[in-house]
């Protein structure tokens, strides 16, 4: 087998691999968007859903820093 075999063969696996993952990510991403809707229809607010997910990848310290500058800007502009 030439050289030129062995690399198109390796870069054909690594493309289907891809692709396979690809079709993984695209199933897992449908089941979160169901989840979101199961959320919706049982009365949750897919948005703020999606906020808290945010928030809880966060640092702590990282959260309570974007807390308290939010908390400045807010009473800055009189909407406290």
């Amino acid at each position: 087998m030439s050289t030129d075999n062995v690399a198109a063969d390796q870069l054909r696996l690594l493309i289907e691999r891809i692709e396979r993952l690809e079709e993984e990510k695209k199933g897992l991403s449908d089941d979160i968007k169901d989840v979101y809707l199961e959320g919706k229809a049982t009365g949750y607010d897919p948005k703020i859903m999606r906020q808290i997910i945010a928030l809880r990848k966060m640092p702590l310290h990282d959260r309570q820093e974007m807390e308290a500058i939010l908390q400045t800007y807010l009473s800055a502009l009189g909407m406290e």
